[in-house]
């Protein structure tokens, strides 16, 4: 889809000055020891990136390969790169704010995670789908089946509780 040309990608979806800063924000709390940040830029948006991606796409006449089944089977190639990155490190390794990965390692952690929400958002687009509304819907579902006070500190499986199991 877009992986042709990363920089020119990347210019495209997020000015130069809002990478810079994101980068020194990233380097400063890594070189503290602290967790990475839980919060993201405002821009863009999951609708300014959908427009962003649909010009890219309608430039290069590539509407014609974005069918919702080649999309998806592109998205999960791309979900494979990202867990490659991940790849034989351990859980020690992965801890949150991930301790001793390199500059390198995360900005290609970044480009991964990038190529992941952006075949997502192209498969919405393509796909009819109002994206954060799905995922407003699904949080608002998944509140229901696992209600906190049921449910906390547990990974099993919501069945599992339902019925006062």
């Amino acid at each position: 889809l877009l992986r042709r040309r990363r920089s020119k990608r990347k210019q495209v979806l997020m000015p130069k000055r809002a990478r810079e800063a994101e980068s020194c924000s990233s380097s400063k709390s890594r070189r503290s020891g602290e967790a990475a940040a839980a919060t993201f830029s405002a821009a863009p948006n999951l609708e300014e990136l959908r427009g962003a991606l649909a010009a890219f796409a309608a430039a290069r006449d590539w509407d014609q390969f974005h069918t919702p089944r080649s999309l998806a089977l592109a998205l999960t190639g791309e979900v494979g790169e990202l867990c490659e990155c991940f790849q034989w490190r351990g859980d020690a390794a992965c801890a949150p704010g991930l301790p001793g990965w390199t500059d390198a390692d995360r900005t290609h952690l970044g480009e991964e995670m990038a190529d992941v929400l952006m075949y997502l958002v192209r498969l919405a687009d393509r796909s009819g789908i109002d994206l954060p509304a799905a995922c407003a819907a699904k949080l608002e579902r998944n509140g229901q089946k696992y209600p906190a006070d049921r449910c906390r500190g547990s990974s099993a499986k919501y069945t599992s509780y339902e019925c006062g199991q």
